[in-house]
């Protein structure tokens, strides 16, 4: 047994995050940790690296135990941790922080920036993609950055890399390339621990998982002998019902025009219509200008040409604040960069399209309490005090506190921007059924996602896109995974390039 971690414990003031947690890990072994948001993954994988000590239990490595970990010390044994939130300065060039902290010096001790630059680029180069160590981060795309992050962790030799929803920003072909990475590591006698909310990548790359629920160890076990339904189970403690959108034809009248729309090299001659209480999915693959369609239609990114109207009005696109006053929200992609702010409280974050819509001068706590506390309710967020900080919540209840934030304000219609990412499977059922019951109650919905899964549950229709083009219109009964990735690989398109 290469890892060993017995009746880990771990309490912060009155909270017991970890209750009598073991872990075990073999040599050469991709091992799943499974868990929902909440349930005490980052808190057992932050304790083997050195982030902070267990209240109780212990770490035995090779059958040696480990104590007094701390980051450098567990860097110095060969653990890694490629974090599921970016770790990276942005004002730095890509080598200066794959090398921050751990710089390579020569004569003198000045840094060897030649010597960093040319191992930067083999690691990249080992990964199979094009990054150039010059760059800055900051002109890199999510995905990128993502790279670069499991590249910090590849650049030293390891024994043990911990690898934290590392595919949430990647596209398939970037996944496969990872992949075929962390079976050559595993060959090498390398061990991974993988935490992933994708249950077919779980399957796809894993041998044995264990599963924590409420920082309590469920389950471990072979993934060749359970299947996705058992292992949802496992993780939300309860048989999940799943519900998937039933063919409604042409729901009601046409709420949102979009006509011609353009956005230099991005997209161009977008067309299509949204319907009230229609829930209107958009795919493809990376590059296909999704996400600066997204933008787009919230205003937040500036058009060449087109236009659009909502309930037969026109509507300019120049402003977000016109956009709203419109009767649009949107929740973005990535929270940690486009939505969350830092510094500020849960309450505050849910409250922020409430105070801008409205432009209230004075805040009044209690109104503000009185949303947050019916919020939480309402769509089941995990939190304590209204004045905690909202980094103090894990990824999936930040994200319900921005999905909160943004049904507040009660708009027509919604822009949802990849709006599961990072989500465990029983808080993505729980958003599901939010946009069942804003269509229900005649809210329009555009649904920006490309996994095919959540796709299927939610949609009345699918445009899927390619080269920045809609390439086809899907019905309900249309949507299948073939016709989605045959139209999002412009394969209908082979005989006439």
């Amino acid at each position: 047994m290469f890892l060993d971690m017995r009746n880990i414990t771990k309490t912060f003031d009155a909270l017991k995050a970890l209750d009598n947690v073991s872990l075990q890990v073999c040599e050469s072994e991709i091992h799943g940790l499974l868990g929902e948001n909440g349930a005490g993954k980052s808190t057992l994988m932050n304790i083997l690296a050195g982030a902070f000590p267990p209240t109780f239990g212990e770490i035995y490595l090779n059958g040696k135990k480990q104590e007094n970990m701390t980051t450098h010390k567990a860097n110095e044994l060969g653990i890694r941790f490629i974090h599921q939130e970016l770790n990276l300065v942005n004002d730095l060039k890509v080598y200066e922080n794959l090398f921050l902290g751990e710089e390579l010096t020569g004569a003198f001790g000045l840094l060897n920036k030649k010597q960093m630059i040319k191992k930067s680029a083999e690691v990249f180069k080992r990964m199979n993609i094009d990054i150039d160590p010059q760059e800055k981060v900051e002109n890199l795309d999510t995905s990128r950055k993502q790279l670069v992050e499991i590249a910090k962790a590849l650049l030293f030799e390891s024994k043990l890399i911990i690898m934290d929803e590392p595919t949430t920003a990647l596209t398939n072909k970037e996944i496969e390339n990872l992949f075929v990475i962390m079976r050559s590591l595993k060959a090498e006698g390398v061990s991974i621990i993988y935490i992933s909310h994708k249950m077919p990548e779980l399957f796809q790359i894993c041998d044995r998982y264990t599963v924590l629920r409420d920082g309590k160890l469920i389950e471990s076990g072979n993934f060749s002998d359970i299947d996705e339904k058992k292992a949802a189970e496992l993780l939300v403690g309860r048989s999940i019902i799943e519900d998937n959108k039933q063919d409604q034809g042409l729901v009601g009248e046409v709420i949102l025009k979009v006509e011609s729309l353009s956005c230099g090299a991005a997209f161009t001659n977008i067309n299509f219509q949204l319907r009230k209480g229609e829930v209107l999915a958009i795919t493809g693959l990376h590059g296909d200008g999704r996400g600066e369609l997204a933008e787009a239609l919230f205003g937040a990114r500036p058009v060449s040409e087109g236009h659009i109207s909502v309930n037969n009005k026109p509507l300019s696109l120049n402003s977000i604040d016109k956009v709203m006053k419109a009767g649009i929200g949107m929740v973005p992609r990535n929270r940690k960069e486009r939505s969350i702010i830092k510094d500020m409280s849960i309450m505050d974050n849910m409250s922020m399209a409430h105070f801008i819509r409205n432009k209230t001068l004075l805040i009044k706590k209690y109104e503000a309490v009185e949303r947050y506390n019916r919020n939480k309710k309402a769509i089941a967020i995990k939190a304590g005090s209204p004045d905690d900080n909202i980094t103090s919540l894990s990824g999936g209840n930040q994200q319900k506190v921005i999905i909160a934030r943004w049904l507040e304000i009660d708009s027509d219609i919604y822009i949802l921007d990849n709006p599961t990412q990072g989500i465990d499977v029983g808080a993505k059922f729980e958003i599901y059924r939010i946009i069942y019951d804003l269509a229900k109650k005649g809210k329009s919905i555009i649904v920006f996602s490309a996994e095919f899964p959540e796709i299927y549950k939610v949609a009345d229709r699918c445009l899927v896109m390619y080269k920045g083009q809609i390439n086809a219109e899907l019905t309900r009964d249309e949507i299948t995974e073939v016709n989605v990735m045959y139209y999002a690989t412009g394969s209908n398109m082979e005989g006439i390039r």
